[in-house]
């Protein structure tokens, strides 16, 4: 197979890299590990993130081949005290991906659709169910941790932290 073939097979994706918190020290250490997984030196514009003092915040767009967004989170996830978020368009014959991670709950996986909706398989569906009558825990909350409810509900203080957070504006494609 050429080269050529090769570029055209392999479907492109893109996505965003959200740094919510990473102690300053962590800085030039994620943006060390984000870049070897995509390949080149990767620069954020760090900020400071208001909601936890001596720590910082930064976001930048990434491209690269189907499945890259799974390789950042975990290259990422490797260093325990950050919150992130990395999330991977879907892209032709790929469904798009959203990974959490925050110190005190670890971290969060989802299949998202080209709506933004997160897909729950059936076999997840069934397993919380046995997972759920086995603890005996409530269904409302075992449906809310597999929808990722407890991150985002950690990770919406260090979104909204600052009031010159950047802002991002969506515009309708026809």
């Amino acid at each position: 197979m050429t080269a050529r073939m090769a570029a055209v097979s392999q479907p492109r994706a893109r996505g965003m890299i959200f740094i919510h918190s990473a102690p300053a020290a962590l800085c030039p250490h994620l943006e060390w590990a984000a870049g070897s997984v995509l390949g080149n030196a990767v620069n954020f514009e760090w900020n400071e993130q208001p909601a936890e003092p001596r720590s910082r915040r930064a976001e930048l767009p990434w491209s690269g081949e189907a499945g890259v967004g799974a390789a950042l989170a975990s290259k990422l996830a490797a260093f325990e005290r950050v919150r992130f978020e990395v999330t991977e368009d879907p892209s032709p014959g790929s469904d798009g991906q959203r990974f959490c991670f925050t110190p005190d709950l670890g971290a969060f996986a989802a299949t998202v659709g080209v709506h933004g909706d997160i897909l729950v398989g059936e076999d997840r569906i069934r397993n919380l169910l046995a997972e759920a009558a086995l603890r005996e825990e409530d269904l409302a909350t075992a449906i809310e941790s597999l929808l990722g409810t407890p991150w985002d509900e950690e990770l919406d203080t260090f979104r909204y932290a600052s009031e010159d957070a950047p802002m991002r504006w969506l515009h309708q494609v026809v």
